[in-house]
């Protein structure tokens, strides 16, 4: 048994007494029914244990908590919103929630260098909502953008429906600050696009889940705000179509291209069926749809969406297109994308992953998955959706019409191994945009080159030589 799956010991009260004068009682939580909503998440696949969670209000306090906690060797689990899926937010065995919730405020907007300064516990919807007061545009946009905040989106290097054409959070953040498990503050908060002094250690810190230092700030890249966009639903017969559909809106739009949503027939009729107020966009139910978008900053975008279409149904590629009349339709296309995968719950238990392909190798992964997750459980049914843009396939699974869910999600494990090993196959990624956490932590090494999970390893030890920074995680 390692160090971070042994139980962890209770926490004596002097200690917590300690911890508690570092934040204020009032932010020391000790009371079981008020720390229950941190031991949880969406999905309940993960219930943790915890006897404190602590809610620093600074980024003295975070670095005065990690040198209590490297001084008496107390393990901690850094939470920002609480809407991770890999159980990388959750205390598993015991250790003391830091959750940076109240780290909320935007320190600096810099309109001439088009930069935005967050504390790490600022919603992800605020940031955006504060870049679009200063006539400005922060790309990053997930379904849980309500709740999921700017530390937990870079811990995880969060994806989302723009990465497209904006790049996904690594690729909008210029510089961090953070905490490293001794208490020493890393000041990396640059706003500078040109920086060779030395090693990237942003990097370090994205992606890494906590594991490596704490997150608390960070610089985001801002762009100008689009003055025109442009949305629309098209049918297609296949995803082979919809990679056409691709090719000629790249060609087409360039840039201006910012989401490309693949999405399974079977994901649209859940939806209907369960969703609020949902409608299908289209007269006709098509095998295959694609949701598409376009943002620029001229006036040309509907025509540049036109063109696009126009050639597609030339081409045969495109069956048929509706275009958002209104900003209430283009609202109610993406509320339809955004409970996708929400709705699954109603038609019993589900095995979702989040992987990552090759774009030219989605068609002939989805055909190849489908085929071997019918002949492993005859009668479940694929359900593929996401980012063909990026090739990031949601590709979940819901469970046979009448089976019993706990036999189905029994068998959890087989589906990840044989949708895992067709992605390998492809030379993809077993998390594209969700990380690691618990989940895949026991799969990491059959599908990471050897060499560089061993320097990943490293640099834990390195850096968190005491395993107190989200223990058991990752690595």
């Amino acid at each position: 048994m390692t160090s971070a799956e042994r139980p962890a010991a209770v926490l004596p009260p002097e200690l917590i007494a300690r911890f508690a004068a570092i934040v204020g009682e009032r932010y020391a939580i000790t009371d079981p029914n008020e720390i229950a909503p941190y031991l949880t998440e969406e999905r309940n696949l993960y219930q943790g244990r915890s006897q404190l969670v602590l809610r620093p209000g600074s980024t003295a306090e975070v670095a005065a908590i990690c040198r209590l906690a490297t001084e008496t060797r107390t393990p901690l689990v850094p939470q920002g919103g609480n809407t991770g899926l890999v159980g990388g937010q959750t205390p598993h065995h015991g250790e003391v929630v830091l959750s940076l919730r109240r780290l909320d405020k935007i320190r600096d907007v810099d309109v001439a260098s088009n930069t935005m300064t967050c504390e790490a516990g600022v919603v992800l919807a605020t940031a955006q909502a504060r870049a679009a007061e200063v006539d400005r545009l922060f790309p990053l946009s997930l379904g849980a953008e309500g709740s999921c905040t700017i530390g937990g989106n870079l811990s995880t290097n969060a994806g989302g429906t723009t990465a497209l054409a904006y790049g996904v959070a690594r690729d909008l953040a210029l510089g961090v600050e953070a905490v490293l498990a001794d208490g020493r503050i890393v000041n990396g908060l640059s706003k500078l696009k040109k920086d060779n002094t030395g090693y990237d250690l942003r990097d370090l810190f994205i992606g890494a889940e906590g594991t490596l230092g704490i997150i608390t700030a960070a610089v985001l890249k801002l762009f100008p705000k689009p003055r025109a966009v442009e949305t629309a639903f098209v049918a297609l017969g296949s995803p082979e179509a919809a990679l056409k559909l691709l090719a000629i809106a790249q060609r087409e739009a360039a840039g201006t291209l910012t989401s490309f949503e693949l999405i399974a027939d079977i994901c649209i009729d859940f939806c209907v069926r369960h969703g609020p107020n949902i409608r299908a966009p289209l007269p006709s139910r098509p095998p295959w749809s694609v949701l598409m978008e376009i943002s620029s900053q001229r006036d040309d975008a509907r025509d540049t969406l036109e063109k696009i279409l126009g050639d597609a149904m030339e081409q045969g590629v495109v069956d048929d297109a509706v275009f958002a009349a209104s900003l209430d339709q283009r609202n109610a296309f993406w509320t339809l994308r955004e409970v996708i995968s929400p709705v699954q719950k109603y038609e019993g238990g589900s095995i979702k992953h989040d992987v990552s392909v090759p774009v030219a190798s989605v068609p002939q992964f989805i055909t190849e998955a489908n085929a071997a997750v019918t002949q492993l459980i005859p009668g479940a049914r694929p359900f593929p959706f996401g980012h063909l843009g990026d090739g990031n396939i949601h590709y979940n699974v819901s469970q046979p019409v009448g089976a019993d869910k706990a036999a189905f999600l029994a068998r959890w494990q087989d589906v990840h191994d044989t949708v895992h090993e067709i992605v390998a196959k492809f030379g993809g990624s077993i998390s594209a945009e969700h990380g690691i956490g618990v989940m895949k932590r026991d799969e990491l090494p059959h599908f990471k080159d050897a060499t560089a999970l061993a320097v990943m390893r490293t640099l834990k030890a390195t850096l968190d030589p005491l395993n107190i920074l989200n223990p058991g995680k990752v690595v």
